[in-house]
């Protein structure tokens, strides 16, 4: 692996880390989140961040 390609590699893991704890706080307060699948946002609540967490 090649220096920028592990530079890469930590810029991915802590955006993901950020994404997830960003999902966690909303969900611990109850509130709901906008994500993107298939190329649309889409409204989930919060029982339901969990689950897109996993995936």
């Amino acid at each position: 692996m090649t220096e920028i390609q592990h530079q890469s590699q930590q810029v991915k893991d802590a955006l993901r880390r950020a994404v997830m704890a960003a999902l966690d706080r909303k969900r611990r307060l109850g509130q709901y989140a906008i994500i993107f699948q298939n190329g649309r946002p889409v409204r989930i609540d919060p029982g339901q961040v969990i689950d897109q967490e996993k995936t």
